[in-house]
């Protein structure tokens, strides 16, 4: 386990991790979307999405360190800041998120029925508006270009700024809302 900046935010890797879940030494909450929660989730994680995270919901348990996880670590940092801000001691977030942890070959579960990722979602959404922008241009008439650019600069925006407005709305369909609630 290795500190970071704020001395009472801790930065975990997966084996760590992985000896504290044996141990049962943890409450391991997921910041992600449930969309991404019913694609992939390490076994016995509780769904706390960042969008509507609230640190009195996710105290752990007598004894038990609380550790946060997200898919790249971004999203947890900043719900274990949101901890820290609503005076919890302690946080703990994964290193690098859920890709870390599979990369150690350690198991993750999946819903059944989990509907296809945010991010393929975001690429299906965005590829399709590109292409029609780019005929409608052509065919009809040389504004509907707008839309090419515009879905282009949004793409350049949610890379740079690693927050993709797109893949927030889709967030917010009923297909991916009731997805994380199948737990």
């Amino acid at each position: 386990m290795t500190l970071t900046n704020d001395s009472q935010l801790q930065e975990i890797d997966a084996q760590t991790l992985k000896q504290l879940l044996e141990e049962n030494a943890v409450t391991l909450v997921d910041v992600r979307e449930s969309a991404e929660y019913a694609t992939e989730r390490i076994p016995g994680a509780k769904l706390h999405p960042l969008s509507q995270f609230d640190p009195i919901q996710v105290r752990p348990s007598e004894g038990q360190k609380l550790v946060l996880y997200c898919q790249s670590g971004n999203r947890s940092a900043k719900a274990a800041r949101q901890c820290l801000d609503a005076g919890f001691n302690s946080v703990i977030h994964l290193r690098g998120g859920i890709p870390t942890w599979k990369n150690a070959g350690y198991p993750i579960e999946k819903s059944q029925n989990a509907p296809i990722s945010l991010f393929r979602q975001v690429q299906i959404v965005a590829g399709s508006l590109v292409f029609v922008g780019t005929v409608l241009g052509v065919f009809v008439s040389p504004n509907f270009l707008l839309l090419s650019g515009f879905v282009g600069a949004g793409l350049v925006f949610a890379g740079i700024t690693n927050t993709c407005a797109m893949g927030m709305l889709l967030a917010k369909l009923p297909y991916n809302q009731q997805a994380g609630n199948k737990r």
